[in-house]
């Protein structure tokens, strides 16, 4: 007898249809699985005998095939487990044919017959809403993540048993209802803040204007000075994620198998730390079966590379693309990936070898040549990417003991909202969002300078010997500048501070 089951498979972040076809005919007992299938799938079928004798049904002693369409496209996953089992049964007669048409089912089976919960999830039910799939049968674990998608009916089982009394009867299990704004408003508390940072106050009045301009920053300073801890905090001063943001992170994270399955979905945005050891596949995304990087698992959030001259010059290069885009596409022989990469760059590195460049009481042993050789790590196409360097140095002692109170997160972020709006509103109908993203047309636009502003600019072009990809950099940060402030044109105090925020072009740079 011929069975067939829906159910749905992966590439990438995106999913696609599966046609699960069982036939049980007359020949010597086996199993066989057809339509190009990975390892672990092959492996499932040492699983499905004892999961379907386990939960109390009858192993059919005939030939067994399993065919998964599209032929042409490798599977991969053990998400096929419950579909194939639940298949077996109908095609042996254990179970209705009928029952199984209206449904799409996934999940990994145990020998036992436990049913386990799955990556991908809120893709494939993405999927399923698009083609006017409406009910599927899946892990009681993925039950909340699968229902974030209003048009899914969600049914949570947690043993082929009760998929198959399901099956039987549909009044025994009620569809999982989650209610979305709820899970957003729920956000739970970050145990970081702002106001743990003593002193460095230009530091942090350079990540408020990071943040709200959406600009990629790069920290200079020594070992201690406090890089990390500010760019761990970055996140609690980044606007909240609407509904749209929210399950696009979701998203990947699910594929990536990175989403705890008690939440069901991301509400705080994502802070990824990378170390510099990191191989170009594990930044950018890759694997046979092509999986989202840290690139893309920092999307709508932050990526911290501290010690940035150390990465390997292939990751930092790899950065540039998605930096620019907002994407990243991984492209295989047969097919291509693409993955969402919109993420705030944040950098950290030492201002020489030794660390100690410019420090009063620890004196550099660093030559120029070194010093400037070490600096060079970082290409200009790379730099021209990052709008604002900013200096950290070392925390001094009256600042460390100081009990005065220090402005927190919410503070601060209470003006990073009122900025974002001021460019959302400006930036209608020009394709962005924020000015980091401006193009050369549109900060000639958006960023007039007056006589006097003009003047300071011409100055500190020829005075510091600015390069000319600063240019366009100053006048986006003065103009968040100014929308921090509320002003509609960028004054000379807007224009003084964004010159501070270029100390690497100040230095020498080779």
């Amino acid at each position: 007898m011929l069975a067939k089951v829906a159910s749905f498979g992966l590439l990438g972040i995106e999913a696609y249809p599966v046609e699960i076809e069982i036939d049980i005919s007359f020949g010597l007992p086996a199993i066989s699985l057809i339509g190009l299938p990975d390892l672990t799938i092959r492996e499932s079928k040492e699983r499905l005998k004892p999961a379907i004798k386990n939960s109390g049904f009858r192993w059919p002693p005939e030939r067994i095939t399993v065919s998964l369409a599209p032929s042409d496209v490798k599977k991969e996953g053990a998400s096929f487990d419950l579909a194939v089992a639940l298949g077996i049964l109908a095609a042996s007669g254990q179970l209705d044919i009928e029952g199984l048409k209206e449904y799409t089912i996934l999940g990994e089976l145990s020998l036992d017959g436990d049913v386990r919960p799955i990556k991908g999830m809120l893709p494939i039910a993405a999927a399923m809403a698009k083609l006017r799939k409406k009910k599927i049968l899946l892990p009681a674990e993925n039950a909340k993540e699968a229902s974030l998608i209003s048009e899914i009916k969600a049914y949570p089982v947690q043993t082929l048993k009760q998929a198959v009394q399901f099956i039987h009867d549909s009044e025994l299990i009620k569809a999982f209802n989650v209610d979305l704004n709820e899970l957003l408003s729920r956000s739970s508390a970050c145990s970081l803040d702002f106001s743990e940072v003593k002193g460095q106050f230009l530091a942090k009045r350079a990540l408020e204007v990071a943040v709200s301009g959406g600009h990629n920053v790069l920290m200079i300073g020594p070992p201690g000075s406090g890089k990390t801890m500010l760019a761990k905090r970055i996140p609690t001063i980044m606007p909240d994620m609407v509904i749209e943001e929210a399950l696009e992170v979701t998203k990947i994270h699910s594929v990536a198998g990175t989403l705890p399955f008690k939440e069901g979905i991301l509400t705080q945005r994502p802070f990824r730390e990378v170390h510099h050891t990191i191989s170009y596949a594990a930044l950018v995304g890759g694997g046979s079966f092509p999986q989202p990087g840290e690139i893309s698992l920092s999307h709508n959030g932050v990526l911290f590379l501290d010690e940035l001259p150390e990465f390997h010059r292939d990751c930092l290069e790899a950065l540039r693309q998605p930096l620019e885009d907002g994407y990243v596409r991984v492209s295989r022989v047969k097919n291509s990936s693409l993955f969402p990469a919109s993420f705030m760059l944040v950098a950290a590195m030492n201002p020489c070898p030794c660390g100690s460049l410019g420090q009063h009481k620890n004196l550099c042993r660093c030559s120029t040549t070194q010093i400037a050789r070490y600096r060079s790590k970082i290409s200009g196409p790379l730099l021209d990417r990052i709008d604002i360097h900013i200096d950290v140095p070392a925390a001094r002692y009256q600042d460390l003991t100081s009990n005065l109170p220090a402005e927190n997160s919410a503070q601060i972020k209470e003006r990073v909202n009122k900025a974002t709006a001021i460019q959302r509103e400006r930036f209608k109908g020009e394709g962005i969002l924020s000015n980091a993203l401006m193009s050369h047309k549109q900060v000639r636009k958006f960023c007039v300078l007056g006589k006097e502003e003009s003047e300071l600019l011409k100055m500190a072009m020829t005075e510091l010997n600015f390069s000319a990809r600063a240019y366009d950099k100053i006048l986006k940060v003065s103009r968040t500048i100014g929308d921090l402030a509320g002003s509609e044109q960028i004054k000379t105090e807007h224009l003084s501070e964004a010159i501070q925020y270029r100390s690497l072009d100040r230095d020498f740079f080779v």
